[in-house]
Formats: structure tokens, sequence, C-alpha cells
């Protein structure tokens, strides 16, 4: 596991299973049991804390990540690797990711 990766996630009720994407750091993978995730969804609202996400990433349909639904789930229900998104997205995440929390 690494920061970057999209998997799928069977999340508590009501969200269920879903993608979300990694983001702690690299380390936190090895030594806890929980992990800080984004979620993936199919909801796009063109607001600047999602990052516009589809096939050409790995996905298999447009989609979005969403930094403002940052969340700490446990490492267990991660399911299956989906994809591993480029440098570059990860940089368009980590600028959602101080707007979604005024950094």
């Amino acid at each position: 596991m690494q920061r970057g990766e999209v998997w799928w996630a069977n999340l508590p009720k009501p969200i269920g299973r879903r993608p979300v994407i990694l983001l702690s750091r690299d380390e936190a993978y090895l030594v806890r049991s929980s992990v800080t995730v984004a979620e993936i969804t199919t909801t796009i609202r063109d607001i600047p804390v999602e990052v516009p996400l589809d096939v050409s990433d790995g996905l298999s349909k447009k989609c979005v990540a969403n930094l403002d639904s940052i969340i700490t789930i446990p490492k267990n229900i991660l399911e299956t690797h989906i994809t591993t998104l480029s440098p570059e997205k990860i940089g368009k995440i980590n600028e959602a990711i101080k707007f979604a929390l005024d950094l």
C-alpha cells in the first residue's frame, strides 16, 4: 500500500462499498491499523475540493475524489487495489486537500 493508490473499501453504512484514495504517508501503512482516505464518487459538482478522475486514471467511469470527504478507516476494510494515480493527479489531490482544510 502507498499514498495515491485507489482501493475498493467496504465502508460502514450508509456509505457502503466504494472506491477510496489512500492519503496517509507511505510509512503509516506498515505500522498503523487505520489509514486516512478520501471517497471517490460519481456525484460531480465541479468544486475546488474535487479532483476529476476517469478511465485514463484507471477508473471505470468519470468520477471525482472528494477531498471534503476525508475519513480514517480500519485498513482491513480495504478490499481490492484498483489503480495508482499519477504524480500529477496526486499533486491535484494535494491542492484540493489544502483548499478543503483552508491550509
